[in-house]
C-alpha cells in the first residue's frame, strides 16, 4: 500500500481513535485520550506518529488488507518525552501503564513507523526508546545484525519478556464466578463483609477516598505517588467507562482501585490497600466488587495488571484464576550504549525506595508527584 507516516494533527482525532477501536489487537492506552491525560497532568510532550493512506489509496477499499476499510489510517505508535537529568532521556510508548506500543496493518507500516521514531529520537538525543507490547515483534530477533542505520552509533535492541498481564475470562454471570472459586476464596471474601467492611462504586465524588489510601500505600511501598489529577483527569476523559472502587469500614477508606472498560476487558491500572488494615482483607472484598462488577456490566475479560511471575502479587492474582500472558517490553538503544537484558529496574532504586518508606506521608504528598512523572515505570 502506498502510504505516508505524520506526526498527528488534531484533524486526526477521529480517524486515530476509530482506528484503535475497530483493530483487534489494540490496546485501551493506545487511545487518544491519554495523550490529553498526560500532557494535561504533568505537561509532558508526546509525539503521536500515524500512518494513512495516500489519497488515491484512501479513496479506493483494498480488501486483502482493510482493518477498517473506509478509514484513511494503516498504524499508529503513541509516543511520551521522558527526560530528566537523573532517570534519564527517553520515548516510551506508554509511559506509567503496561501496555502502549505500535499498532499496524502491516509489517511494512510497522517498520517505517519505527524508523520514523527512531529519527524522531535522534532530533531530541534521547538514549532509549521503550515500546510496551503485549505480542513479540517477530521481526525485531533479527533487528541487531541487520540493522545499519549508523555505523559509528548502532540503534541496538532488547525485548525483555520479564513481565505478565494476569488475565481471567469471566463466566455470564458474578454468581456462577464466585461459585467457581474454592471454598478458601468465598470465606475471605465473606469475612471482610461479616468485620463490616463494604464496597462503593462511584465517580469523582470518591476520588479523595481513593487518593487518601493511594498516597499511604505508595509511601509503605516505598514508590513516588502519582498527581491526583492523573487520576481525575482519567476519571473525566473516560467518564462513560471509568469507575472508582473503594472498601470502607464506616467512613475508614481501607482499599481503592480504578478500573476502565475497554471493548471487552476491564482493565485495572491503579489499586491500593491499607497494610495496617490486612487483618480485615479488605483487598479480598476490593478485588471481588471488581470482578462482580464486570460481569455484571457485560465484560468477559478482568485484568488483574502487571505482575512479576512468582512474586506476591502474582500469587495473589492466580488464587482468583487469573492466567499470566507474557508482555513484551521492546528496548532500543539510540546512544550506542549497552542495554542490560536482566537489568533490574527495582535493584537500581532499592535505597531510595528504602529512605522513601520512612518519610512522612504529608511530604510524599507534596514532592512524590514532581518525581513521579519522571519514572516511566
Amino acid at each position: 500500500i502506498d502510504f505516508r507516516v505524520e506526526e498527528f494533527e488534531d484533524s486526526d482525532a477521529s480517524a486515530w481513535d476509530a482506528y484503535v477501536n475497530a483493530h483487534p489487537k489494540s490496546n485501551i492506552y493506545q487511545l487518544l485520550g491519554w495523550k490529553r491525560i498526560i500532557e494535561q497532568t504533568y505537561g509532558r510532550k508526546t509525539y503521536y506518529l500515524i500512518a494513512v493512506k495516500s489519497v488515491s489509496q484512501a479513496e479506493t477499499t483494498n480488501p486483502t488488507n482493510p482493518i477498517n476499510p473506509s478509514n484513511p489510517v494503516v498504524g499508529l505508535l503513541p509516543l511520551v518525552h521522558l527526560k530528566h537529568v537523573l532517570f534519564g532521556n527517553s520515548l516510551i510508548s506508554m509511559p506509567y501503564f503496561d501496555m502502549g506500543g505500535i499498532l499496524v496493518d502491516n509489517e511494512e507500516v510497522e517498520k517505517a513507523l519505527l524508523n520514523s521514531a527512531f529519527e524522531l529520537g535522534k532530533q531530541l538525543k534521547i538514549h532509549t526508546m521503550e515500546l510496551r507490547h503485549v505480542e513479540h515483534i517477530p521481526w525485531l530477533d533479527d533487528f541487531n545484525s541487520t540493522n545499519t542505520n549508523s555505523a559509528t552509533n548502532p540503534i541496538t535492541t532488547v525485548t525483555k519478556p520479564h513481565k505478565v498481564r494476569m488475565l481471567i475470562k469471566l463466566p455470564g454471570s458474578s454468581e456462577i464466578l464466585l461459585r467457581s472459586f474454592k471454598s478458601k476464596l468465598r470465606s475471605q471474601i465473606q469475612k471482610a463483609s461479616k468485620d463490616g467492611l463494604f464496597a462503593k462504586i462511584g465517580g469523582n465524588e470518591l476520588l479523595d477516598d481513593f487518593f487518601k489510601v493511594f498516597l499511604i500505600n505508595m509511601r509503605d511501598l516505598g514508590s513516588p505517588v502519582h498527581s491526583k489529577e492523573i487520576l481525575r483527569n482519567t476519571l473525566q476523559e473516560f467518564s462513560e467507562k471509568a469507575r472508582i472502587v473503594i472498601v470502607y469500614l464506616k467512613d475508614q477508606p481501607l482499599a481503592c482501585s480504578l478500573v476502565i472498560g475497554f471493548k471487552n476487558i476491564l482493565e485495572n491500572p491503579w489499586a491500593s490497600a491499607l497494610k495496617k488494615y490486612s487483618r480485615l482483607a479488605p483487598n479480598m472484598l476490593l478485588y471481588w466488587t471488581m470482578l462482580k462488577y464486570a460481569c455484571d456490566n457485560g465484560y468477559e475479560i478482568f485484568d488483574f495488571g502487571r505482575s512479576t511471575p512468582g512474586e506476591g502479587t502474582y500469587k495473589f492474582k492466580t488464587q482468583w484464576g487469573a492466567k499470566p500472558k507474557t508482555l513484551y517490553w521492546h528496548y532500543f538503544s539510540l546512544n550506542g550504549k549497552k542495554i542490560e537484558a536482566n537489568g533490574s529496574e527495582k535493584s537500581r532504586f532499592d535505597a531510595a525506595i528504602r529512605y522513601w518508606q520512612k518519610l512522612p506521608v504529608p511530604i510524599t504528598k507534596v514532592i512524590g508527584p514532581m518525581i513521579r512523572k519522571h519514572i516511566g515505570l
